[in-house]
């Protein structure tokens, strides 16, 4: 494998045990700045699965208070009872925990979706109040709906768009909680691949001063006019203050190094409730500038001040690069000619679902490079923002997509959202408003794209847009005909004839090849339902990997292409279905292990260094004499086969097609050997191996971060007496892991396995497995994997668990049960009857209130205060106490036509009683008595609490 510079992301999370990753969880901001704090949500929430049915809205009563604010029923309210839930951490793919199940839909890899619930606790203190408190989702798949103390405030129509929700209005303070409540509907599908299910991105809590810079309120692209760079700078400020305020801005552009090289400042005057823009422009001199083979990044940091007093910060990563397309010359950066070659993929990774860690991403990304890949389309929706961070730090360019074509209004604010969060990343040269859209050949199809188009360019004017379109190019009027590059979904055929006729459009393959492999196969079997890796089983409608990228390389008007797929996906199992629940499109299986493809693409798009690359395996038994097919992908000019030390047979390299051998097997020694001005430049060898005695297990490097962020796979993989790989080993292995981490997922990369990913157990597939291992929160020490099969000799690795500093996180709160909203009686001459009944129709005669209810001196002396609770199981013993902040006057308490205590002084003081076990709701009756010429009421907070044992 070629190795990384060192300066790459890969040597830094080797030296530093991830460090790094865990800044990319925290968008690179590690400390809580004046003003500002940005909280980790993801741990303590709880979990259900399956829908909990809202009741039937009957009755006037009921009807009545549905139509209100905090009118959350069943899971949605604010004290239901979720006391028997699952405890977990986010992210989290429920999904991926259900078996593989015949009748479920082969699109979304056979695996149950459905409906589940979310539930989490957050305890805020008195000091917040005041401040503007925000929720952040970066994604739930896929409908979903969120409430706060009961109260609705958001509703999505997307898995993959984040959302930035004011939570401010319903928040309380102090001693009472607040629940957050998610219902995830993963019944709904936007996609015709695995889309996973649940809360399956990070979540934050973030709290800022009234007035604060909105969150992707920060847009800072560099952008070369007249020979000079410059950074023109807007900074959005919200306010959620009840007065105009004046709000200055320090903005500084940092390199490297942690160098200041720019500095601005702009001011701007903010309405109550209103937004303003701060504008200014950082001159650059001198820049190092992002390029792939020299990354170089910048952070732009905007410093929020009110006088002399920071109030909010915030910071982006960017880069200063020119990008342009040519409608002759394809694509460049920093004026020089670069060919596009691009892989697609989806989100989803062996073991762990769609709730990939940062640190697999990395791990996938830099298998992507290993490859020769420059350039990503992340199909087909919007990526995770660390996943950008780290294509800015490594050095890919990005297609960054849409999920879907739709100018309405939810789906267009979907498209913003994208472009507001991403358009300062170096890395994204693209946007993509489709794929494949059965509209794009018409005029409504036109329409459409015209309207998002426009929208992007209000916010980025300095990106083009395309559109990946597989038809419809030919028609009058058409998506292309909106788009600044045109995007072609296989069709090698329509490149000339198109260019021709529109001779002043670039154009792109935005998706090529489809092409099919099983690693670790060589021969393709129907029955088995398996391909082979020797790049000639094409789907119906693509190409082989040589042909495909033969048709882009040959046509320097083409900017360059993305195979479909870099990786293997769940979901999608074509050509075959059951038992398949994977694809087979990837260069790479799904685990990240390469197929034929990736060998292919080196020898295709790696230029600077020689490669040779030999397949197949050579463990033929039985079939002594035969002619085994071996192919070799070489960039050299000249690849000779020897069999056991006598040569096979020389070619002249075919840079596009690769070369192919007949040799008759022996067992032994296979190799191929490169040559480049008949000098032997690269070499590589096979070797027939014995029977598996003994496990290997090689972990992508020996440390991780305790911070409950990082993880790192581990490839499980068999060896020979000799210490040769058996690449056709298919032993189940089980595994221990000792220490403060947990096994997170498994897989093997097998597109039929029915295997648990979640589990401690895989079996190894033509030879290899994988085991994903995540450090706890607070980790140290040592991690110790070992892994046991029947007949072999164990395995085990040891990890250094090097102890890091976690995101700062809410942490999770117990449960109160406030009881909030109160009925409050007239005030009576006479002694009311406390059991009452009040007309269901009747929402006057009483008042509502909340506690403190005060009520002043009344010649009448008593009042009724009236309310009801909801009793968890895990408080329904007898132990819970219905706990009063303060009564003032005599009072006696009622609970469902029970007199469970009674108050006899009239001073305001506390007062408790203890509740009986009984049914889950409870109807509360309070009769107070005022002392003459007094005021009266409750005075404090009411709580049902958790009494000792």
């Amino acid at each position: 494998m070629p190795l990384l510079r060192p300066t790459s992301l890969s040597h830094l999370l080797q030296r530093c045990g991830a460090a790094l990753l865990i800044l990319l969880a925290l968008g690179l901001s590690t400390a809580a700045h004046a003003g500002r704090e940005r909280l980790s949500l993801d741990n303590g929430w709880l979990f259900h699965r399956g829908d909990v049915p809202m009741p039937a809205i009957t009755g006037h009563g009921m009807s009545y208070h549905n139509g209100k604010a905090n009118n959350g029923w069943g899971a949605a309210a604010a004290d239901f009872d979720d006391s028997g839930w699952r405890r977990l951490n986010l992210p989290h793919d429920w999904a991926v925990e259900n078996p593989f199940v015949r009748t479920e839909n082969p699109s979304q890899g056979y695996r149950q979706r459905g409906i589940a619930w979310y539930r989490r606790y957050v305890a805020l203190p008195e000091s917040d109040r005041g401040r503007h408190i925000e929720l952040q989702l970066d994604a739930v798949a896929t409908h979903s709906t969120v409430w706060v103390n009961g109260v609705v405030v958001d509703r999505n129509w997307s898995g993959y768009n984040g959302r930035s929700i004011d939570i401010s209005p319903y928040v309380r303070y102090g001693a009472d909680v607040n629940t957050i409540a998610v219902r995830v509907d993963a019944n709904a599908q936007e996609g015709w691949w695995y889309e996973g299910a649940g809360i399956y991105r990070h979540t934050w809590l973030v709290k800022r001063d009234a007035l604060y810079i909105a969150t992707d309120g920060l847009h800072a692209n560099p952008v070369k006019a007249a020979g000079q760079w410059h950074i023109p700078v807007e900074v959005t400020l919200n306010s959620s203050d009840k007065v105009t305020r004046t709000g200055t801005v320090e903005v500084s552009l940092i390199d490297a190094s942690g160098q200041e090289v720019a500095k601005g400042r702009a001011s701007a005057r903010v309405g109550a409730l209103d937004s303003a823009v701060a504008r200014m422009k950082l001159a650059v001199r001198d820049p190092q500038l992002w390029s792939l083979a020299q990354p170089n990044v910048y952070r732009v940091r905007a410093v929020l001040r009110d006088g002399m007093k920071e109030i909010d910060r915030t910071e982006v990563q960017t880069g200063l690069r020119t990008l342009r397309f040519d409608a002759d010359r394809g694509f460049f950066l920093n004026d020089q000619h670069v060919k596009l070659q691009g892989v697609c993929v989806h989100q989803d990774h062996a073991g762990v679902g769609v709730a990939v860690p940062t640190a697999i991403w990395e791990y996938r990304l830099r298998r992507l490079k290993e490859m020769g890949v420059n350039a990503v389309r992340f199909s087909h929706n919007a990526i995770a923002a660390e996943v950008l961070e780290l294509t800015d730090r490594m050095g890919l360019l990005v297609m960054a997509e849409n999920r879907n074509f739709n100018p309405s209004p939810d789906t267009m604010k979907q498209l913003t959202w994208m472009v507001r969060r991403d358009r300062n990343h170096p890395s994204v040269i693209l946007w993509s408003i489709f794929n494949e859209e059965p509209l794009q050949s018409t005029a409504s199809g036109y329409e459409m794209a015209r309207r998002m188009v426009a929208e992007i360019r209000k916010l980025d004017p300095t990106r083009p847009v395309t559109g990946a379109m597989h038809g419809g190019l030919t028609t009058d009027l058409n998506a292309a005909d909106a788009v600044d590059v045109v995007g072609l979904n296989y069709q090698p055929w329509i490149y000339d004839d198109y260019h021709k006729k529109h001779p002043k459009r670039p154009m792109t393959s935005t998706e090529d090849t489809a092409a099919y492999m099983t690693r670790g196969e060589y021969a393709s079997d129907k029955a088995r339902q398996v391909f082979n890796n020797y790049d000639d089983e094409p789907s119906s409608w693509g190409n082989t990997h040589r042909a495909a990228w033969k048709a882009i390389a040959e046509r320097p008007f083409v900017a360059g292409g993305f195979v479909w797929t870099g990786i293997d996906y769940r979901g999608e199992p074509t050509p075959y279905q059951w038992p398949s629940a994977s694809s087979f499109f990837g260069a790479m299986d799904l685990a990240g292990f390469p197929k034929g493809a990736f060998w292919i693409h080196q020898a295709q798009w790696i230029k600077d260094r020689p490669l040779v690359k030999l397949q197949p395996h050579w463990n033929w038994a039985g079939r002594e004499g035969q002619a085994i097919r071996v192919m070799v992908t070489s960039n050299a000019e000249r690849v000779r086969v020897v069999l056991n030390g006598k040569e096979v047979g020389e070619q002249a390299v075919d840079p596009f097609e690769m070369n192919y051998f007949q040799v008759p097997y022996a067992a032994g020694r296979i190799e191929a050997v490169a040559f480049k001005g008949g000098k032997e430049v690269a070499r590589d060898i096979v070797e027939t191996s014995g029977p598996a005695v003994r496990l290997v297990l090689t972990p992508d490097r020996n440390s991780l971060a305790g911070n409950g962020l990082d993880a790192l796979p581990i490839t499980v993989g068999a060896a020979d007496a000799q210490g040769r790989p058996v690449p056709l080993a298919q032993h189940k292995v089980s595994f221990v892991l000792e220490g403060a981490g947990d096994i997170i997922g498994v897989g093997n990369g097998d597109p039929n396995s029915h295997e648990p990913d979640k589990a401690s157990e895989r079996s190894l597939f033509n030879g290899l497995a994988q085991v994903i291992v995540q450090g706890r929160r607070d980790g140290r020490g040592t991690l110790k994997l070992r892994a046991n099969a029947d007949g072999l000799h164990a395995a085990e690795v040891q990890l250094v668990l090097n102890a890091a500093a976690a995101p700062p996180q809410v942490p999770a709160a117990e449960p109160t049960t406030p009881l909030l909203s109160w009925r409050v009686s007239p005030a009576y001459a006479d002694r009311p009857d406390p059991n009452m009944v009040l007309a269901e129709t009747d929402m006057n005669s009483w008042g509502w209130d909340e506690p403190p209810m005060r009520r002043e001196a009344d010649a009448r002396p008593f009042r009724l205060y009236r309310s009801s609770v909801n009793v968890r199981a895990d408080r329904n013993d007898g132990r819970a106490q219905l706990a009063f902040g303060s009564i003032a006057g005599k009072a006696e308490v009622w609970v469902d036509g029970v007199k469970l205590g009674t108050k006899t002084s009239a001073e305001p003081a506390p007062f408790t009683v203890t509740l009986t076990p009984g049914a889950a709701r409870r109807q509360v009756t309070v009769l107070v008595e005022a002392a003459p010429n007094q005021p009266t009421g409750l005075w404090g907070r009411v709580a049902l609490e958790l009494g000792a044992r």
